[in-house]
C-alpha cells in the first residue's frame, strides 16, 4: 500500500501534469482567437475589397481579393507560393 508520502508526490505530480496542459491549451486558444481575429478582419477587407459596382475596375477588386486569400492563408500557416 502506499504510504501518505508516495500518494501526495503521485497527487503534486498529476497536479502538476494537469497545470501544464491547461497551460498549453490556453496558448492554444490564445493562437485560435488571434487566427479568428484576423479571419475575421481579411473577411472585412473582402467585402470592402468587392465594394459596389463601378466603384473600382474588376482587376482592381480581384487582386485585393487575392492579396487578402494569400493574407488568410498566411495565417493560417499555408504558403500560397508552394501550392500548384
Amino acid at each position: 500500500m502506499a504510504t501518505n508520502d508516495e500518494r501526495l508526490r503521485d497527487l503534486e505530480a498529476e497536479a502538476f501534469r494537469t497545470g501544464r496542459t491547461l497551460a498549453e491549451h490556453g496558448e492554444q486558444l490564445q493562437r485560435i482567437g488571434e487566427q479568428q481575429t484576423t479571419a475575421f478582419g481579411n473577411i472585412d477587407s473582402l467585402a470592402d475589397a468587392i465594394g459596389a459596382p463601378g466603384e473600382r475596375t474588376i482587376t482592381q477588386r480581384l487582386d485585393t481579393i487575392e492579396r487578402v486569400l494569400f493574407a488568410l492563408a498566411r495565417a493560417q500557416g499555408i504558403n500560397p507560393d508552394d501550392l500548384s
